[in-house]
């Protein structure tokens, strides 16, 4: 079969469209007709940051369509399913049974490295392979060939050009809260950098009744967005001789239970740890192959119990987390669909330059 993919040749260069072959599902695999795809950050840093060796490669990783295809051994899954599209995972290893599956043993391979385990890819062209399975599936495509694991089965009534966004993005956001932190109606939750990713923190710390939920942004227009969604905003850019650190003292009262990272900017790493509590957790879900380490006051980590980690989408399971966040969305307690912005396909250029000069929070590319 000859599809349509938005192809990138090497490290920073253009979004192309240009027609591939497409191979049939394997065994464990799905053939989706994409609906809609987000764009993420992870998709615009990564076309920079990899090796040459790594291209030509298909990004997308917030893909939503239509089931045309079912491989053999995959059941739960059928042609005509609406499904969106998340992280691969091999479903078999400790990890993965134990329901982290953003840490399964066999995630570089099936969510990074272009090609299945094989090393066979499920697109090509006349001058040889295209990398695609890009986190499970390569969605800036008209048809992506997925791991069964990625695919997570929604209601046909569900507008996909709305919920494409949740595979990835707002299952970051929302996961950091309610299955890292987990933070209580009495608790204070501070998130820097309110992106989609941020925002959806925003979103989850409210669903679950915080009251002191604090974004931090240099952007008005974000913080605006924040604010909405019951936020207090705080613009680094307008405290004059004040430190982000003492102002979410004062507003918390001597420091925030938890805090939501998605800069990657080893700077305001350091400041929220440094404006957390006594015990308090920091979730560091940006990241940065440029800025790969950050520094942290060790003596204030170490005196006062504080707790700095990592996760992978939220420490999520999209088969039970993307249900969870659209129920939380039919109840009206999770509005993020709000947060997206629609672009045809062939207008990615302008998706990229929206998003990146924060005119949007969440650009979706619909065909």
């Amino acid at each position: 079969m000859r599809t349509t993919v938005a192809v990138v040749n090497g490290p920073g260069q253009d979004f192309l469209f240009e027609e591939v072959d497409v191979d049939g599902p394997r065994a464990d695999e799905v053939v989706v007709r994409i609906i809609a795809s987000g764009i993420c950050h992870t998709d615009l840093s990564l076309r920079e940051q990899l090796p040459a060796e790594m291209f030509p490669r298909v990004f997308g990783h917030e893909g939503a369509g239509v089931v045309e295809e079912v491989g053999a051994e995959v059941t739960g899954i059928e042609v005509g399913d609406h499904v969106v599209l998340s992280i691969a995972s091999c479903r078999s290893c400790d990890a993965c049974r134990s329901g982290a599956v953003g840490y399964c043993d066999q995630a570089m391979m099936l969510n990074y490295m272009g090609f299945r385990m094989d090393g066979s890819t499920s697109y090509s062209r006349a001058s040889g392979p295209v990398f695609g399975h890009f986190l499970g599936q390569s969605s800036l495509a008209r048809h992506s060939v997925v791991h069964h694991s990625s695919v997570v089965v929604v209601d046909k009534d569900l507008d996909l050009t709305k919920v494409a966004p949740f595979g990835c993005g707002f299952q970051t956001g929302a996961g950091a809260i309610l299955n890292v932190a987990r933070p209580g109606p009495g608790d204070s939750v501070v998130v820097y950098g309110v992106g989609a990713v941020g925002l959806a923190a925003i979103a989850a710390a409210r669903a679950s009744d915080v009251e002191t939920v604090i974004a931090v942004d240099l952007q008005p227009s974000r913080l605006e967005v924040a604010e909405k969604l019951g936020a207090i905003g705080v613009n680094p850019g307008e405290l004059g001789e004040v430190s982000v650190v003492d102002k979410i003292k004062e507003i918390t009262g001597g420091g925030a239970a938890y805090g939501v990272e998605t800069t990657a900017v080893p700077a305001v790493i350091k400041q929220a740890a440094q404006a957390l509590r006594v015990r308090g957790t920091l979730v560091v879900l940006g990241l940065d192959m440029n800025h790969a380490e950050f520094a942290i006051d060790a003596i204030d980590i170490l005196q006062n119990g504080k707790i700095v980690r990592g996760s992978i989408e939220g420490d999520s399971d999209p088969l039970e987390m993307v249900p969870r966040m659209l129920r939380l969305h039919a109840e009206g307690k999770f509005p993020v669909t709000d947060l997206v912005t629609t672009y045809p396909f062939t207008e990615i250029d302008a998706a990229v330059a929206d998003v990146l000069a924060g005119k949007v929070v969440k650009p979706v590319l619909v065909w």
